[in-house]
């Protein structure tokens, strides 16, 4: 039986790849801070599946929570076949808004981890000639977005041209862009999500399964709904001044994803 480990496994996207994961047989390595939290879904996830779920507590912010992940994807003995880096957060607030040790905490969260995690994965699955990463970035990549928008263009990049340096290994790398999902993310964040069109909101179960279904085929870039597909080729042709008027206010009350 394969194992897969998430991070901000607790809520949202995490949760849907905890859950489908489950539902398909995989062994779980959940992580996210809240202890109770991991628990609870553990326990959960087990009796519902029958799979065997791991919990661990690390704060991704933090040098010894990066590190405690890295240590478990890389043990030999217990692998890890399937990564889902998709532990993340947005800032409410502008650029000059926003501390600048908040930004460096995005920063160290979206880019560093994702970083060294995709890498201690990598490294023990290349060894094995198998294995998968999926990294959890945003359409908000593709737009003038700020920082979450700099930073999520990072893990697009990093993640396609890591994909292309693997070719041939035995191991798959995809950076997953959504849009709006209805989770948690912009209520954590303080941010208003009322002027938001409803057809931008996407199902969380609907993204994993579409997700998981491009990484099976070996894609290394998902953007997992026809809307959102449409809507991208369409920022290709916008003017970058107009587009980031738009990007700035749709969805921030101040929210990315």
């Amino acid at each position: 039986m394969t194992t897969a480990l998430i991070t901000g496994s607790t809520a949202g996207i995490g949760s849907a790849f905890a859950r489908r994961l489950a539902a398909d047989g995989h062994n779980l390595v959940l992580v996210a801070r809240d202890i109770a939290r991991l628990r609870e879904q553990a326990t959960e996830l087990h009796d519902r599946h029958g799979i065997e779920a791991e919990v661990l507590s690390a704060d991704l912010a933090t040098e010894a929570g990066i590190a405690a992940v890295e240590k478990r994807l890389g043990d030999r003995r217990d692998p890890v076949d399937l990564l889902i880096n998709n532990a993340g957060f947005g800032h409410k607030g502008a650029y000059l808004d926003v501390p600048m040790a908040e930004e460096l905490t995005m920063l160290k969260v979206h880019i560093e981890a994702v970083l060294r995690l995709t890498s201690a994965a990598v490294e023990a699955m290349r060894d094995r000639g198998r294995g998968g990463v999926v990294n959890v970035a945003s359409v908000a990549a593709f737009v003038p977005r700020g920082t979450y928008g700099a930073s999520k263009a990072w893990v697009v990049q990093f993640t396609q041209g890591a994909a292309k340096d693997l070719a041939g290994s035995g191991v798959r790398l995809m950076a997953l862009c959504p849009g709006f999902v209805r989770t948690e993310f912009h209520e954590r964040a303080g941010m208003g999500t009322d002027n938001i069109p409803k057809w931008m909101w996407l199902d969380a179960d609907k993204l994993v399964a579409a997700a998981l279904a491009d990484l099976a085929r070996g894609r290394t870039l998902s953007i997992p709904d026809p809307r959102y597909k449409a809507l991208m080729g369409a920022v290709r042709v916008v003017p970058r001044n107009l587009l980031g008027g738009i990007t700035s206010r749709t969805g921030r009350k101040y929210g990315p994803r």
